[in-house]
């Protein structure tokens, strides 16, 4: 029987052979001989293997398929060290809602050009990216945002949307070509109504339902604020209840709009805990030895790049340099660099770098992350 490389699963060339399946957003790493065997079943006429276990295992994970396969297959050339896994791409600073939290501020109504989102997701896949992070703003706002949707099945990539979940419809849905949305939900209906708006839980919620009842992946993103301490727990249970992929918790930075509301401000020692909060994967990793971001750029609306969207202002170019030439210009954040020295350091990774530098200047702690450690492992005993 011949075997075929299945349509959804593409291989990588990182710091270590590996194929990611986009459905699953599972990354699998592969010695030489088992990539060179994947990749001549990329091929047209598929391949052969007389290794029972090994097809056993890739049948299982859906990694390979018994039918013949019909789809474009990105270039596997050797990524930069390290890779560039993750990208975060604002396509629009415009939004419909004014968050109080927001670390946008005042919008400019930025926008990048349907014609420079697919210039950025060809670099993108070129230097081997695993998963695009589509935000804004409200990303759905965009004025040819049909025209970026248009061209996201030509990107052997996951792509993830983020949205505040107002414009979500089931008209909507039928035509998005996106793997998974992150919905904000920043408490139960009157903390979150009090940060975003009157009536903006329910939309949001609704939009939860609808996009886990029509197939999608659901994440959902809560900023922890002094008005919704209390509704932690029964976030998790309704979430979990959902079948939520991906709950992440954090705390917002005192910037933008945040610096104005400083009601929602809540300290390191009280905020640190509910950071125990959220589950699943996350949607960008690190490695050992490495702080928060080893494998993420940011791409704003304005077309300048940086190490994340904390970073705007300290960008490392834009657009017309080229994501790989910016990907050069930022300097991993190595642990040993950092005022960090307690036992948890490399599962914390130093926290939030940014953060940690508003708190205790360059390689400070975050003491969001510190706290919620202690409070982690007084519980555990």
């Amino acid at each position: 029987m011949r075997y075929y490389l299945s349509p959804r699963v593409c291989l990588k060339w990182l710091e270590l052979y590996s194929a990611y399946h986009i459905q699953t957003d599972e990354l699998y790493e592969l010695d030489k001989e088992s990539f060179g065997f994947l990749r001549d079943c990329s091929l047209k006429q598929g391949c052969y293997s007389n290794d029972r276990e090994f097809i056993d295992y890739c049948l299982q994970e859906g990694i390979l398929v018994t039918d013949p396969v019909s789809a474009p297959r990105p270039s596997v050339i050797e990524s930069p060290t390290p890779s560039l896994r993750y990208l975060e791409l604002q396509i629009t600073d415009r939004c419909n809602l004014k968050c109080r939290h927001c670390y946008i501020g005042e919008t400019s109504s930025h926008e990048l050009s349907a014609e420079q989102v697919g210039k950025v997701l060809r670099e993108f896949e070129e230097m081997q990216g695993l998963r695009v992070m589509i935000t804004g703003g409200e990303p759905l706002l965009h004025k040819d945002f049909h025209f970026i949707n248009a061209m996201l099945p030509d990107f052997s990539i996951r792509k993830v949307l983020f949205s505040n979940g107002l414009l979500i419809d089931k008209t909507l849905l039928k035509g998005l070509h996106v793997d998974e949305l992150q919905i904000s939900i920043d408490g139960l209906q009157k903390a979150h109504d009090r940060l975003r708006g009157k009536g903006s839980f329910q939309k949001a919620m609704d939009a939860v339902h609808l996009c886990s009842d029509m197939g999608f992946a659901v994440s959902i993103a809560t900023m922890v604020h002094a008005n919704n301490l209390n509704d932690f727990e029964y976030m998790e249970r309704l979430f979990r209840e959902i079948g939520v992929k991906d709950w992440t918790v954090d705390v917002p930075c005192i910037s933008g709009r945040l610096t104005g509301n400083k009601d929602l401000h809540v300290s390191p020692e009280t905020g640190g805990k509910y950071l125990k909060y959220g589950f699943g994967q996350g949607l960008h990793g690190g490695s050992e030895g490495f702080g928060c971001g080893l494998h993420l750029i940011s791409v704003m609306a304005n077309g300048n790049v940086a190490k994340c969207t904390f970073y705007s202002d300290k960008c490392v170019g834009t657009l017309h340099d080229g994501l790989r030439e910016c990907w050069g210009r930022i300097s991993p954040v190595r642990l040993d660099s950092l005022v960090c020295d307690c036992a948890h350091r490399e599962s914390c990774r130093g926290g939030c770098r940014y953060r940690g530098e508003l708190l205790n200047g360059p390689g400070g702690k975050d003491l969001y992350k510190c706290f919620s450690y202690d409070i982690i492992n007084s519980m555990s005993g």
